[in-house]
């Protein structure tokens, strides 16, 4: 077969089989003496694999994975991974449909937070116009469907009613401007880690927003010695949660 050929077999173009080969994704067949390709039914069951799995949603780099560690196994251990991983998708589009539904039942409005776990929490936070206490919000709606959904935000609860939060925040404020070696912040840090109820620590799934890009764009967002404080209570959650786990 030539490249138009398989392609029309397959149900692709010859612009996306040459794809294929530029990415090592399906390997290039032989050539015959005038260049042209010769392909076989086993690169036409190939690529029809290919495209299968990408039918599916898989990207490309995934597809590769899925097709290297695919030899030697049963093709229905394969399907039954895929069949979960669909699973999966289609539970987490059921959940956002059902905070989409949330919010077309309520009043909406630019700054709203996407889940009404989140806005009922920010609601019972008591008024202040610390500016730290106002990122801390906005973390919080960046985050949202991320640290854990409204688990977490119902074990963040006691934070909002515990009257020593706020001061602590004021403390924060109080150093911006202040150098990164400042005596306050140890202190403070540690009293920040210990008001964070173990409930939260609880509710944070294992796969959680800590990749080394967003906790450093998140320490970016402050003076450097609040960044020292939030850094060590950073530490602090994470050595309470090793503690836990052992």
């Amino acid at each position: 077969m030539r490249i138009g050929e398989i392609a029309a077999l397959v149900g692709v173009t010859s612009r996306t089989v040459r794809h294929y080969h530029h990415i090592g994704l399906l390997p290039e067949p032989r050539r015959r003496a005038n260049g042209y390709r010769v392909y076989t039914l086993r690169d036409a069951v190939l690529l029809s694999r290919i495209r299968r799995l990408t039918e599916l949603g898989l990207a490309l780099d995934e597809v590769r994975d899925v097709l290297a560690d695919d030899a030697g196994r049963e093709l229905a251990e394969v399907l039954g991974e895929l069949d979960a991983d669909l699973a999966r998708q289609e539970h987490e589009i059921q959940q956002r449909r059902r905070v989409l539904a949330a919010l077309l039942d309520g009043p909406l409005t630019p700054d709203a937070p996407l889940s009404p776990a989140l806005g009922e929490l920010l609601k019972a936070a008591p008024a202040t116009s610390s500016p730290t206490a106002a990122k801390d919000r906005e973390h919080l709606m960046l985050l949202e469907g991320v640290i854990g959904g409204d688990a977490v935000y119902a074990a963040l609860r006691p934070l909002a009613d515990n009257p020593a939060v706020l001061p602590m925040y004021e403390r924060l404020d109080e150093l911006e401007g202040a150098a990164a070696d400042d005596p306050r912040i140890a202190p403070l840090a540690e009293e920040l880690v210990a008001a964070v109820p173990d409930e939260v620590l609880a509710a944070i799934p294992e796969r959680g927003p800590t990749a080394t890009g967003f906790e450093q764009a998140l320490l970016d967002d402050y003076s450097p010695a609040q960044a020292a404080v939030v850094r060590r209570v950073m530490e602090g959650l994470t050595g309470r949660l090793g503690g836990r786990a052992s």
